[in-house]
């Protein structure tokens, strides 16, 4: 076990900002985005589309990240009918110096719970790539994959994928633009 000189030394290592973090916090700003997502699994079919705004800043000088997400939704209602709801979210994402992974943890107002994922990045894509589980009911958790690729300063382009009977199905993309 470490002395109390060497783990003091050791977290203030690890508390230090790196490129990662710089990676992230270039990230910040307004963003419009057009959703597409297939319920079905099956993105040569239709997809419902939505639209709205992220906003994302910095937290704790720099360490964190918060993405607060507004769009509307076509769901359907009581009726079975399509109806628009309010769609809110938020992400508090990360790079943990520990882990040496992206760290993410998502809610939104369609559940109670919250998501997290841990992922890489890899600079010849610019894509960063992450894994994590979501609970539908609580019999049914969900492996997913989401990418997201930082096409330029002003695009980002994310996809989410679903394992679905032992099949990866991708249900979601999101082509996001940051607004002037």
């Amino acid at each position: 076990m470490p002395s109390e000189a060497e783990m003091m030394k050791m977290m203030m290592e690890l508390a230090k900002l790196n490129d990662n973090h710089k990676l992230l916090a270039s990230l910040n700003g307004t963003w419009n985005f057009v959703t597409k997502f297939w319920m079905n699994g099956d993105p040569t079919s239709k997809p419902q589309e939505s639209k709205g705004v992220a906003t994302r800043k910095s937290l704790m000088g720099g360490r964190y990240f918060q993405m607060d997400v507004k769009g509307k939704m076509e769901m359907p209602g009581p009726d079975g009918k399509p109806m628009k709801m309010d769609f809110v979210g938020m992400a508090i994402e990360g790079y943990d110096n520990a882990k040496q992974k992206f760290t993410a943890a998502w809610m939104d107002n369609m559940g109670t719970g919250i998501m997290m994922t841990e992922g890489t990045y890899d600079a010849s894509t610019k894509t960063l790539t992450s894994t994590g589980e979501f609970q539908l009911s609580p019999t049914m958790k969900q492996k997913i994959r989401e990418t997201v690729k930082l096409t330029d300063k002003d695009h980002m382009f994310f996809e989410w994928f679903e394992e679905r009977g032992g099949k990866e199905v991708k249900t979601m993309e999101i082509n996001y633009t940051r607004a002037k």
